[in-house]
């Protein structure tokens, strides 16, 4: 297990330039690694061990555990509300067959389902990775450490000057890229929420709140959510043909081992989702303050990087527009404060005089 987690220490390497925002980390790197991690996981202790154990009589164990496992599995909604020990023997478990049944299928998917959606996570930073084509990158030119050769310095920020002064005004599809990225992040959380929620027959979207209010509830009352969602105990019917020909009905009784891992997975999992949906939602909202309101984007150019006064803020988003300022904004993520701000002063020099709008 040790060796196959191992491999996803990977996606957290220390990256000397950054062409993205954190909360965009969190959902494509962060989240695809948490994912990749509970579906290997849940995959190890679907696939070594025993899954499901079913208790019947005169058959085979090992035969009706299989086949409990690739059909399906069902409680009794109604015996949840029952008391254990007395009336039935497990929640959700009762004698009447005239009861309505849920069944449970979803538990041989858990560990595909997982995969696939940390694929869709990460796929937002290979489309960013693809557009984005190693740009600030080649603009830093390794000017993130300020400790460098006089000479190679003013060489070096002689072709950022050349290269922002030869393309301003051409850097607009490059932010509204990102930030379409960013929008794509958002999208995916929501439609993968709504998803789970039909994987899991509309139980996943209250499913954490359920698990907060479980404790608050009187012991007479209350149904375990996650035992309803993911029970441990259920009940299988296997069919055969007796001795003379006659179909023989045969109800088992499973447990089902593995639900315990997956209550653990997804109550994490509702959790993390719901606060990243809250930031990428802000994030959103932030980004369209700052497309709408240009006089914003001095005050937070100035806000990372205090050693800029907001005079040469203004006067440089005054003559700027939104794709060169995302690109300057970047540009003083990655570079070296002092050498950052020598660059920023040269360039409002070179540019004229700022607008009074801004």
């Amino acid at each position: 297990m040790y060796k196959l987690l191992g491999g996803l220490a990977n996606y957290f390497k220390y990256h000397d330039v950054v062409t993205d925002c954190a909360i965009f980390r969190l959902h494509n790197t962060f989240t695809c690694a948490l994912l990749m991690t509970c579906s290997l996981i849940i995959t190890a202790n679907q696939f070594v061990g025993n899954p499901i154990q079913c208790i019947v009589d005169g058959l085979p164990t090992h035969v009706v555990n299989t086949y409990c496992w690739i059909s399906s599995t069902f409680t009794m909604p109604d015996a949840f509300r029952r008391q254990v020990g007395q009336e039935v023997p497990h929640p959700g478990l009762g004698n009447d067959f005239g009861e309505a049944q849920k069944y449970y299928t979803y538990y041989q998917w858990v560990c595909f389902v997982l995969f696939f959606q940390a694929i869709a996570c990460y796929t937002p930073k290979v489309l960013w990775d693809m557009c984005e084509n190693n740009l600030m990158r080649t603009l830093v030119m390794g000017l993130n450490i300020g400790v460098c050769d006089e000479k190679e310095r003013k060489k070096k920020k002689k072709i950022i000057l050349g290269y922002l002064n030869e393309h301003m005004k051409k850097h607009n599809f490059y932010a509204l890229r990102y930030w379409g990225c960013e929008c794509l992040c958002l999208l995916n959380i929501l439609v993968q929420l709504y998803l789970m929620n039909r994987f899991f027959d509309g139980e996943f979207l209250s499913y954490g709140l359920r698990v907060m209010n479980f404790s608050e509830q009187s012991q007479e009352d209350r149904i375990d959510p996650m035992v309803y969602v993911f029970p441990r105990v259920t009940k299988c019917i296997f069919h055969k043909y007796g001795a003379s020909g006659t179909i023989q009905k045969h109800d088992s009784m499973c447990i089902l081992p593995l639900n315990i891992v997956n209550e653990k997975t997804y109550i994490f999992i509702w959790f993390w989702f719901m606060i990243l949906a809250t930031m990428l939602t802000i994030l959103v909202v932030y980004r369209i303050v700052i497309i709408a309101c240009p006089r914003v984007r001095s005050r937070i150019l100035h806000a990372k990087n205090r050693s800029i006064p907001i005079e040469v803020c203004r006067s440089l988003c005054g003559k700027v527009e939104l794709g060169d300022w995302w690109v300057l904004l970047m540009l003083g993520t990655n570079m070296d404060h002092i050498i950052y701000r020598e660059v920023i002063s040269e360039l409002v020099k070179e540019i004229g005089p700022a607008n009074s709008s801004h």
